[in-house]
This record gives C-alpha cells, sequence and structure tokens, in this order.
C-alpha cells in the first residue's frame, strides 16, 4: 500500500504541474487521498452509531458567508468518514449493493475530473464509444441484437422508461396529441419495488391502475392470474398497455417465470417490461443464468450494475428491443436545436435518454469488466450463490432461527423464534441492537404478518466465517432480548 500511496502522490502532483492549481489545493488533494486510503483499510466498526439528534449535534453544518481553510475542510472530511456507514465491510448486509471495487472507484474519480455530460458525442467523444460498447455487451446478454440502451439514474427510473416505451407502442400519437390516462392500467407482481406506483403517478395513469396480480408461494408472478386479470379488465372497459415482470424482487429475491408471462404478453399485444434491477447480473453466470430465461422475450429490461456487480453508484441501465421506441420517447431534436449538431443521431447519446446533463457512469463500469472480464463475473456471482447456500444451511439447522420464505438468488429472510415473547417485537429488537452495536448492518420487512430479518448477499467481504460470526451473534442477541423482555 505504501508504493501505492507514492505513485498517487506523484499522479496528483503532475495534476497540479499541468494545471492552473495552487500549491495548498495539491496538499490538500493529498491529505484526502491518505484519508480515502485510511478508510479503505480501516477494519474496525462498521458504524459508530449515533441517533439523530445526537449527531446533530457534534456536527458543524453551518454555511458560513467566507470562506473556510482546507485544513478545517479536512477536519469535515474526517468527522464524515467517521460517522458514514462503512458499506465496504463484511457485516454490511443491508441493501442489494455493498463493498468497493477498486477499479471502478477509479473510474469513478475519471468520470468527476473529465467532468463532461453524456448527451453529445462532441463533449463526449471517447465517453461515447466507451457507453455505447458497453450497451451493446449487456444488450447481448439480454438478447436484443437490434435494441438500444441508455445509463439511468437508478432502477426507478428505468422502469418508468419502460412505461413510457409501453405507453407510446399503444397510443403512438399520444406524445403529440396528449393522452387520456384514466382507462390505462399497467399489471405489476404483489413483489413489486414501489417505483412501479411512483412511476404510475409520474406518468399520470394513477396509482389506483397498477393492479398487483397474484404471486406464488416462492414470490413469483402467477402468469394465470395475469391472464385471467387481463380479461377481466378488458370486460371492464380498462386498456392493459403493460406489465411489469420482477427479476430478483427486493424482499424474497424472487424471479418471476418470464417465458409464460412473455407467452400472455404475446397473445394480448401488450408491452412486457422486466425489472432486472437487482436481477439482472444472474445473466453473468454460468450456473444461474436459467432464472433469467425469457429475458430475450420480453420489450425492455432495467439492470443495475451497481448491485450485484458492485460499481459504485449510481450504474443503471436501460435497455429495449426497440430502438425506435426509444428515439422516439426521447425525441427532443427540434426543441435542442443548440445542442445536437451531428446529422448521425446515433453517436448523440442524448436522443436515447431523458437527461440532458448525464455523467459518464459507463466509464467505471467498462473499466471494472475490463479488469474482471466475463469470466470474473461469473465467478462472483457464484461465489455469492455459494454463500447463500451456505448460510441458509446454517438458519435451516439451527434450532432458534427459521427460514421464512423459499430462496432463489441471494436474499435471505429468517427470523429468531420465541415461544415466550412476541416474536415480531423481539426481532425488530434484535435487528435494532445490531446495527447500534456497530457489527452488522441487516434489513428487515413483513411476510404474512412476521416482522422478519433480511441479509443480502452482494459484498465481496463477506466471507464464510464473518457469517459464521453473524450468526453467532443473532443469537446472543435473541438469548438477551428474550430474558430482558416481559413473556407473554
Amino acid at each position: 500500500m505504501c508504493g501505492l500511496k507514492i505513485q498517487s502522490r506523484r499522479i496528483i502532483r503532475l495534476i497540479w504541474l499541468d494545471c492552473d492549481i495552487s500549491m495548498d489545493e495539491m496538499q490538500f488533494l493529498e491529505s484526502v487521498y491518505e484519508l480515502a486510503v485510511s478508510y479503505l483499510e480501516d477494519k474496525g466498526t462498521l458504524v459508530d452509531y449515533q441517533n439523530f439528534d445526537s449527531l446533530e449535534k457534534i456536527t458543524d453544518t453551518k454555511l458560513q458567508v467566507g470562506p473556510m481553510p482546507y485544513e478545517e475542510i479536512l477536519q469535515d472530511i474526517q468527522h464524515y468518514l467517521k460517522y458514514c456507514v462503512r458499506t465496504n465491510q463484511s457485516g454490511f448486509m443491508n441493501p442489494l449493493w455493498g463493498g468497493i471495487n477498486t477499479v471502478a472507484l477509479a473510474g469513478e474519480f475519471l468520470t468527476s475530473l473529465t467532468n463532461t455530460s453524456m448527451y453529445t458525442f462532441e463533449l463526449a467523444p471517447i465517453g461515447t464509444v466507451i457507453e455505447k460498447s458497453i450497451i451493446s455487451k449487456m444488450l447481448g446478454y439480454v438478447g436484443y441484437p437490434d435494441g438500444a440502451g441508455t445509463f439511468t439514474t437508478g432502477g426507478s427510473n428505468g422502469n418508468m422508461l419502460g412505461m413510457l416505451c409501453a405507453r407510446l407502442k399503444n397510443n403512438p400519437v399520444g406524445m403529440q396529441t396528449g393522452y387520456d390516462n384514466r382507462n390505462l392500467v399497467a399489471l405489476v407482481s404483489e413483489e413489486s419495488h414501489y417505483s412501479v406506483v411512483m412511476a404510475g403517478n409520474v406518468i399520470g395513469i394513477g396509482k389506483e391502475n397498477i393492479i398487483s396480480i397474484k404471486s406464488d408461494q416462492f414470490g413469483r408472478m402467477r402468469a394465470d392470474a395475469l391472464a385471467e386479470e387481463i380479461q377481466y379488465l378488458k370486460a371492464e372497459g380498462k386498456e392493459v398497455f403493460c406489465v411489469v415482470a420482477t427479476s430478483g424482487t427486493t424482499v424474497k429475491g424472487s424471479f418471476d417465470p418470464l417465458k409464460e408471462l412473455a407467452e400472455v404478453c404475446f397473445r394480448e399485444n401488450i408491452w412486457l417490461h422486466v425489472d432486472a434491477a437487482w436481477g439482472g447480473s444472474a445473466l453473468l453466470s454460468s450456473k444461474h443464468t436459467h432464472l433469467m430465461d425469457g429475458i430475450d422475450l420480453a420489450d425492455s429490461v432495467c439492470w443495475d450494475a451497481h448491485k450485484m456487480m458492485g460499481i459504485p453508484l449510481i450504474c443503471s441501465s436501460f435497455l429495449v428491443k426497440d430502438e425506435s421506441i426509444l428515439a422516439r420517447v426521447c425525441n427532443h431534436t427540434k426543441s435542442a436545436h443548440y445542442l445536437f449538431q451531428s446529422e448521425d443521431r446515433t453517436n448523440d447519446l442524448g436522443h436515447y435518454s431523458l437527461q440532458c446533463g448525464r455523467r459518464n457512469d459507463a466509464l467505471k463500469l467498462f473499466l471494472a469488466w475490463r479488469q474482471k472480464g466475463d469470466e470474473g463475473w461469473s465467478k462472483l456471482i457464484d461465489s455469492y450463490m455459494e454463500s447463500a447456500d451456505y448460510i441458509e444451511s446454517k438458519i435451516s439447522h439451527h434450532p432458534r432461527l427459521e427460514l421464512v420464505s423459499p430462496r432463489e438468488w441471494t436474499n435471505i429472510c429468517f427470523r429468531y423464534t420465541s415461544e415466550v415473547i412476541d416474536e415480531n417485537t423481539l426481532n425488530k429488537e434484535l435487528r435494532k441492537r445490531l446495527m447500534q452495536n456497530g457489527s452488522f448492518m441487516v434489513s428487515k420487512a413483513m411476510i404474512d404478518g412476521m416482522y422478519i430479518i433480511r441479509l443480502v448477499i452482494s459484498n465481496p467481504e463477506i466471507t464464510l466465517s464473518s457469517l459464521d460470526h453473524f450468526i453467532e451473534e443473532v443469537v446472543r442477541l435473541g438469548e438477551e432480548i428474550e430474558k430482558e423482555l416481559p413473556h407473554r
């Protein structure tokens, strides 16, 4: 690490020599780098937990009129790093992402350093070449040889884009004349992400027109229930313009049966969008790609590289089978004549994005992909699944722990069981203490009225040893809480 520090100082000094940067600024950047390296090397607690009131009292957030010395800015940075959640540590198993990919981190730095926007080739020549290459690679995995895509602000935005494409296909002149959305209906899984409902609100069809379809015991949308609901809605005079399937649901990690859903949608001429923000990375695995069988039959898909692939937030793609649909949804050529100078639309990526200003999120994914290769991604995904198998087995065989949902992906939903106190109260307190102790951070959810603990394997720092320690800590806290809380 020492050699890396020396080399990085040289790089920073070269930047200083080549640019109009003062000695103070150069020393400041060197100090920030030292703090960043210390942060990466720190294997202490996951979080120095403080409640909001305490943290607010000890944090100076005043924005003064005059400038502040760099020394004080460094103190602000140190304070931030002291109290932030260290998402690169093995105990971080809360959301659908974690860890640090150092090559992608370098790409993130370069993206900020070069500070460009991706709407035209003129402004981002090499960035455009890289983004088109990455989108093409992802289209190949999905099975859209003539498709198109763009990077978005996240899976939520990707789901909205899918619904906009669906609405345009349903009514091609609506972008000019406006939409009467009162009869438009989108169908989703009971386990779908809340962003689908929010997208319904944004595009104006209303939350009541986002209708949930029953799922099976694994949390997968039932194709028979979908077909039945479509017929019922048609009889009611409603128009189903979109079905949103999910590959990797947020809580259970379930994968909807895409082939069966695609058959229904094809028969009814309905757009099928797949929210694969979490589960899309299964495509990279030679062992588990079958979870995404039928994705090539869908019309569009969103896929987040900042989740299982470990690219720094945000790195999210939206892919569509029919290039012309996305181009029409994002058509702003006439009103943005001051931006687009080239007659070749395909190389000005702003023609395929709702955004104008858009950062170069493709670079960090490109560099990480170059470093890992297809084989590296496959090994990463497979290793996560092996770790999930391991802890699933540990929970299944422990007398005080209970799996509450079948597993397909790396989501593990379980609870601590008790015969003497309310289990919902116990597990809620257990999760709280895990976080306050600063060693582990996991999520929670409600399944069939049960408060459950959900851990997710998507962090390369997780080891079998750290998972053993997690189980030990859960059991220790469970026994401790049983002694302290009133018995029923």
